[in-house]
């Protein structure tokens, strides 16, 4: 029930940015002015997704997400109340208060996995099963959001959007195990989660991510036309198909050595799509390209599943919930800037080099991974103790397990990893790695 209330929460936010571009579009008549705002959302959602996330990891999750949803609510009734002809000004501020307001609600739901399924094991399913549903959001709820948007109007669509938003999160939050979960009690770098390098390591690696998706949303739109959203939709149902089936096998991966395998095959499979020929007719190019990108998004779940994995042990003690705010931001900006580069390649080369660039960002983010990231390696230490939530709430959700105290011992700023290496790995497990998304 927890989970699936997580699910209705954040299909609102799948629907932001091009409820909104809609929107803003329809009172303006200026695809510009839509873009700006559309801008300003994305910007304030980047900076306050770690700002709110942080907050979490000092307050607790309830008062946070309860506040937050109830202004995000707000806003969007207020975006969906401005007259034709508005100042834009009023609007560019509307839409960055609503991305200051985005609620946390997937953060704080991968926060409260390890204290919900203690094992290891169980938590590398449980990401890969959180990645997928991620993906069902991004693939479902902007088709719901243009629909509606069609039939009762954008500003319609932007109000059911803040009520559905404040009623699931509510749910949420007022639920036994958010209202139950605590900080843990330790002290916390005042930089924030940067402080770690493990962190650091993972936000560049979802960084070059976020430019895999960013790239590819312009390539196919500038290569295929009038097929785009369906390829892009064939996209995206991979990259779902892809995360229920690691969570089937495991979860995702382990280390190092099997998460830059993961990269290398997500930026191969993208590289590929450059051959896809654009001179056949509509129905053979779906017939050959469709196949091929499916392919290459059964990569992204459980690539970014394996990051949420390894959060527990890079970030520093009590600030998981700021540490998951960080990996969405970065890809969100590896979106845009992939975008942005994808667009500049498309008009002075081909629409294909953007797929060039996909490929080229995945390989970098894989030879980081190898780097920066130990290998997994059998071992029967019992797996550590979840540093991000008390005892209590670990024991209000009625689970066994270790102890969810946090681990005092551990510096903020210790070595990249240096506890992921003894994670326990089952024997002849597949270990491909575990998913999740960009704003994804």
């Amino acid at each position: 029930m927890l989970f699936s209330t997580s699910v209705v929460a954040r299909l609102p936010l799948a629907t932001f940015s091009i409820g909104l571009l809609v929107h803003v579009e329809h009172l303006t008549g200026s695809y510009t002015a839509a873009g700006a705002a559309a801008g300003a959302l994305a910007v304030a959602q980047g900076c306050g997704g770690p700002l709110l996330g942080r907050l979490v990891d000092r307050r607790g999750q309830t008062i946070v997400l309860l506040g937050s949803a109830i202004v995000a609510g707000l806003t969007l009734a207020a975006l969906a109340a401005v007259p034709a002809g508005a100042p834009l000004p009023l609007i560019l501020a509307l839409a960055g208060l609503l991305g200051a307001a985005t609620p946390p609600i997937g953060a704080c739901m991968r926060t409260l996995i390890p204290a919900l399924r203690p094992g290891v094991e169980d938590q590398r399913r449980a990401y890969a099963v959180d990645a997928a549903a991620t993906e069902l959001t991004w693939v479902s709820g902007p088709p719901l959001a243009l629909g509606l948007g069609s039939l009762a109007g954008t500003g319609t669509a932007l109000t059911a959007a803040g009520a559905v938003l404040i009623a699931a999160t509510a749910l949420f939050a007022l639920s036994p195990a958010s209202r139950r979960w605590r900080p843990a009690s330790t002290r916390r770098p005042g930089a924030g989660v940067l402080t770690s390098p493990a962190m650091r390591t993972l936000v560049t690696v979802l960084a070059g991510v976020g430019v895999v998706f960013g790239a590819t949303e312009v390539s196919v739109t500038a290569s295929a036309g009038p097929t785009a959203g369906l390829l892009l939709g064939l996209w995206g149902a991979g990259s779902l198909a892809g995360g229920i089936v690691a969570a089937r096998l495991g979860g995702g991966a382990t280390g190092g050595r099997s998460f830059a395998a993961l990269l290398a095959v997500l930026g191969v499979s993208h590289l590929v799509l450059v051959a896809t020929p654009t001179g056949l007719a509509a129905g053979p190019f779906i017939a050959v390209a469709g196949p091929l990108i499916a392919v290459a998004g059964s990569l992204i779940a459980p690539v970014l599943a394996s990051s949420y994995a390894m959060v527990d042990r890079a970030a520093p003690a009590g600030t998981a919930t700021e540490a998951f705010a960080w990996l969405a931001t970065a890809t969100a900006i590896g979106t845009a800037g992939g975008a942005a580069a994808a667009g500049a390649l498309a008009d002075v080369t081909t629409p294909a080099a953007g797929f060039v660039l996909a490929g080229a960002a995945a390989l970098a983010a894989a030879l980081l991974a190898l780097i920066r990231i130990p290998s997994a390696r059998r071992s029967t230490a019992r797996p550590a103790a979840n540093r991000t939530s008390s005892a209590d709430a670990h024991a209000g959700h009625g689970g066994g397990g270790a102890s969810s105290e946090p681990r005092a011992d551990r510096s903020p700023t210790s070595e990249p990893f240096s506890n992921l290496a003894s994670s326990p790995v089952a024997p002849g497990r597949y270990q491909r790695h575990q998913g999740a998304a960009s704003p994804r």
